[in-house]
């Protein structure tokens, strides 16, 4: 989701990050960018620079800090503190932050949000400060892109793969499935004695969109046209695994963090989530699992997964601190920095030749990286469209997987609603 998120991911803040954010929202002079006031300049003339994330949950929130203070340190001068905020909270309190003059420093946010944002003229214009997107892929570039400037830039990705239980196939006699008929054959054979064979989010908000966009974009389905048969298409699988009792129809209610738990476990043999659930998996020693990319149609398709992760950005202040902030930024894009933050956070380097290695390097992320290659940004057709869109493509797929409404009748829906 997304990041991640949940990334597109589900931050799930704990109480210390709740009353962290409820302090920030108390006291707006402590979470803006200082500004005109002043208020940034810390002991003995250093500039302190404020910094607004999402991130409710470990790994990220327990490591950003840390990269933060190093670039810190290596810019000089300055120093950045921590804000988080969560995630249904942060891009309202940005808007209205924008539309008052008042942004934060440094702020990352999903992908999928940096248009709106930019929209806004509250951000500052990281091409036109001279950041390089050298060796990046294209469509990191073009998330982080508005109306011909580059705006944001992610120093690590994510995206969708399918992750299976090694134990239960090797039982089963079944091999990772790489079509969409390997797929439903597992998950019926592997529905068994109260477990199931796969679990996806399809809850409704941008994570059940994300979750859902591999499947979309891969049967050939455009979001201009959620209507459309390859659309029916992806949206008859979904609510076939559901219908068939081969997926719960708890779906409708599951994070990502969710159906983790129940890979995690042992209650489902298959499920579809991101690189971000790496670190905790794999500290569950008794659990064999491997990855792969997410099935498709038929042989001759590509996997087309949305580009998950997050952004970071420049509010606009003044020009000594926007060019502090600027060179922060340049300091976490750093390959240095990118490689640190991505093994931390388990994420994808931007890089293509890091993620190469990486994927070289880690069995397990190879099918994230195999697929970033052919990953597309939510925003690089709709632009600032995009989050309407997504609104009415989740609420179809709660229509259909909960509410009983045909595929074909939820997606007409969607179209209208998306439409109107």
């Amino acid at each position: 989701m997304i990041f991640v998120s949940q990334r597109v991911r589900s931050p799930k803040a704990g109480l210390g990050a709740l009353a962290a954010a409820s302090a920030c929202l108390l006291a707006l002079s402590a979470c803006g960018s200082g500004g005109s006031s002043g208020s940034g300049s810390g002991s003995g003339g250093t500039l302190t620079l404020n910094e607004t994330d999402y991130y409710g949950s470990a790994p990220q929130n327990t490591q950003i800090q840390g990269v933060l203070t190093e670039c810190a340190n290596q810019v000089g001068g300055v120093t950045v503190v921590h804000h988080e905020l969560p995630r249904e909270q942060l891009m309202p309190k940005l808007l209205q932050q924008a539309s008052s003059k008042s942004l934060p420093d440094l702020v990352l946010l999903d992908n999928p949000d940096l248009q709106q944002m930019a929209s806004t003229g509250g951000l500052v214009s990281l091409s036109g400060a001279g950041l390089s997107t050298e060796g990046l892929y294209p469509s990191i570039v073009a998330a982080g892109t508005y109306q011909g400037q580059l705006y944001g830039v992610a120093p690590g990705v994510n995206g969708l793969a399918l992750y299976y239980n090694k134990d239960v196939f090797a039982a089963a006699g079944l091999n990772p499935p790489t079509t969409w008929d390997e797929l439903t054959a597992a998950a019926e054979k592997l529905t068994a004695g109260g477990k199931q064979g796969i679990a996806f989010s399809a809850v409704g908000t941008e994570e059940g969109s994300f979750q859902f966009e591999p499947f979309f974009w891969t049967a050939g389905a455009d979001l201009k046209t959620l209507n459309s048969p390859p659309a029916v298409q992806a949206l008859t699988l979904w609510k076939t695994f559901v219908d068939k009792g081969w997926a719960s129809k708890s779906v409708v209610s599951w994070t990502q963090a969710d159906v983790n738990q129940q890979f995690a476990a042992g209650n489902v043999a298959m499920m579809v989530n991101g690189p971000w659930q790496l670190p905790g998996l794999n500290a569950k020693t008794d659990l064999h699992f491997g990855t792969v990319p997410i099935p498709v149609p038929s042989a001759s398709a590509k996997p087309v997964t949305p580009l998950g992760g997050e952004v970071w950005a420049v509010g606009h202040s003044n020009p000594a601190r926007e060019a502090k902030a600027v060179a922060v930024v340049k300091c976490l894009l750093s390959a240095e920095k990118a490689a640190e933050w991505s093994k931390d956070a388990g994420y994808i380097p931007s890089n293509q030749a890091a993620a190469a290695q990486v994927g070289a390097a880690d069995p397990q992320l190879q099918a994230f990286v195999t697929e970033i290659a052919t990953a597309q940004a939510r925003t690089a057709v709709l632009g600032t469209a995009y989050p309407k869109v997504s609104t009415a493509l989740y609420t179809a797929l709660q229509a259909a997987l909960a509410g009983g409404t045909s595929p074909q009748d939820a997606l007409n829906q969607a179209q209208s609603q998306a439409g109107s």
